[in-house]
């Protein structure tokens, strides 16, 4: 049995697809692509895919992540070319590597966003971004499914900048961009728990929906606020591990095989 985990995108419209919606045109791409998967047990056998921590709905991102178990072994890297091609472009399957450690979820501790707001001033979002900083907590309050929820967005927040974008044109509307990394933590905190946090604290209030982009997810440096590649593990396992039947066998596979 090999374990390959995938990084994935969901750039432009297809930032609204839903959790669901990706399963569905994910488990087609598995079909499409002719991948030997390893299915569940049971009257209503599944393909073997662990989802990790997806991106709400509406928001972009260029850091998701998966793992597919098959039964045969395959390159990751061919394996990654063939579902890239049988997913719309936007859904982008960006980087593969075999499995040779555990627990990937337990290595996305944070996520880096970029919260990209229309009509605002960056000295503003400067202003706004020292309030929420330097409170001790800052209560928001979200609709779920079990009622209202009021929770502090300040703890989950290890690191909050204003940035300001670039201009294509002269006379183009003012433009900030909020760079920030947040924990995951229970109860999770959203970028637009962060905004909802930046109201209340700043009075910061963008005239237009913000759109949001999950730039990395993985493990969390506290003392530098910055967020490393979850994959790096397996790929120094797989470069200290001597060779495997499985790996030559992936190796000598006739090019373009699945």
């Amino acid at each position: 049995m090999q374990r390959i985990r995938l990084r994935y995108t969901k750039r432009g419209r297809l930032r609204f697809t839903s959790h669901r919606d990706f399963q569905r045109a994910f488990e087609r791409a598995l079909r499409r692509a002719e991948v030997p998967m390893a299915y569940s047990a049971g009257f209503t056998p599944h393909p073997k895919v662990s989802y990790a921590n997806a991106a709400p709905t509406g928001t972009g991102s260029e850091a998701e992540y998966l793992e597919i178990q098959l039964t045969e072994a395959r390159d990751p890297e061919r394996l990654r070319g063939l579902l890239d091609g049988s997913l719309p472009p936007g859904l982008d399957v960006i980087d593969a590597v075999e499995a040779h450690t555990s627990n990937l979820a337990e290595r996305l501790q944070a996520s880096v966003w970029e919260i990209r707001l229309e009509g605002v001033d960056p000295d503003e979002a400067e202003r706004a971004a020292a309030a929420f900083l330097v409170a001790e907590t800052v209560q928001v309050e979200r609709m779920t499914k079990n009622g209202l929820r009021t929770f502090d967005a300040r703890g989950a927040v290890a690191r909050l900048e204003a940035l300001t974008a670039p201009v294509d044109r002269p006379g183009d509307p003012a433009c900030a961009i909020l760079r920030l990394v947040v924990r995951h933590l229970t109860p999770a905190v959203r970028p637009d728990d962060v905004l909802s946090g930046l109201r209340a604290t700043a009075d910061l209030a963008p005239p237009v929906p913000a759109a949001v982009t999950r730039l990395a997810q993985g493990l969390l440096d506290e003392e530098s606020g910055t967020v490393t590649d979850p994959l790096a593990p397996d790929r120094e396992a797989a470069l200290a591990a001597p060779p495997t039947a499985a790996g030559l066998t992936a190796a000598m596979a006739p090019e373009g095989s699945a």
